[in-house]
């Protein structure tokens, strides 16, 4: 048998990979453009992460696992607390550096981004139209795949079912690509869960916790690309700052902000 090579710390996070995954394509090399990568590849390592919690919220769900649900919407909130603070170190980079380096980025766009495309799916955001920004098949299949999965909603209702929640027919039946809606059947029910069951009002409000940081991301985004290339087309074809206001202010969880002014 040969020498046993132990696992190492550089090994088992795979650092020589990891830190040879940052390229420049700026020559002579734009000295932001180093962070703008670095920031992006977080980015898609926290999608990443992400997408595990809410894939393991899913199963708490509907396994009744209330405090599982609690655990992992803890975590989850403060991951993106960490991704709009991200924003802050981006903002260091002035707009002339940006645009020293923008048109090497060519076609490629945030746009494109299938992990967060996922992420926004699995919440119940679904539009099938957003396909399109993708050029790539295989990214493609992958956010299809999650388009066509239930989505944490309708696992969520499994939870409210277990908890004595009448889910409407309505809203079990319907297509499960369809973007989530309010129901003021359900709102009913959380109203009452609120009342009888406060664990259940400690998952209702960190939920809230999420769908709020979810939203100051976007609007911290938007401002961001805003101060760093005002009105231009993004890149890749997109609309830039135009489009990304269009996300603004547009809830996750609906039901839990629809009953705020019954408390």
């Amino acid at each position: 048998m040969g020498d046993r090579v132990d696992l190492t710390y550089v090994k088992y996070l795979e650092l020589e990979v990891l830190l040879n995954l940052q390229q420049p394509k700026s020559d002579p090399v734009e000295h932001d453009e180093m962070l703008f990568i670095v920031i992006h590849q977080v980015y898609e390592l926290w999608f990443k992460q992400l997408l595990h919690e809410l894939d393991k919220v899913r199963r708490d769900f509907s396994a009744n696992d209330l405090f599982g649900a609690i655990s992992t919407f803890k975590r989850t909130r403060m991951i993106i607390k960490t991704l709009v603070g991200q924003l802050d170190i981006l903002e260091t980079m002035s707009p002339m550096s940006f645009t020293a380096f923008r048109d090497r980025l060519e076609t490629s766009s945030g746009f494109q981004s299938t992990q967060f495309r996922e992420f926004e799916f699995i919440l119940g955001h679904k539009r099938r139209e957003v396909l399109r920004h993708m050029p790539d098949a295989t990214d493609v299949r992958r956010a299809e795949q999650r388009l066509s999965e239930p989505s944490v909603i309708d696992h969520f209702y499994d939870l409210l079912e277990h908890r004595g929640v009448v889910i409407p027919p309505r809203l079990r039946e319907k297509a499960v690509e369809l973007p989530t809606w309010p129901d003021e059947d359900v709102q009913l029910g959380l109203l009452r869960l609120y009342r009888e069951q406060p664990e259940a009002a400690i998952l209702f409000e960190l939920m809230l916790d999420v769908d709020e940081g979810l939203q100051e991301w976007r609007y911290r985004h938007v401002k961001t690309v805003e101060r760093t290339i005002g009105n231009k087309q993004g890149t890749g074809g997109s609309l830039g700052v135009a489009f990304l206001k269009r996300s603004l202010f547009q809830p996750v969880f609906p039901d839990l902000w629809a009953i705020r002014h019954e408390m």
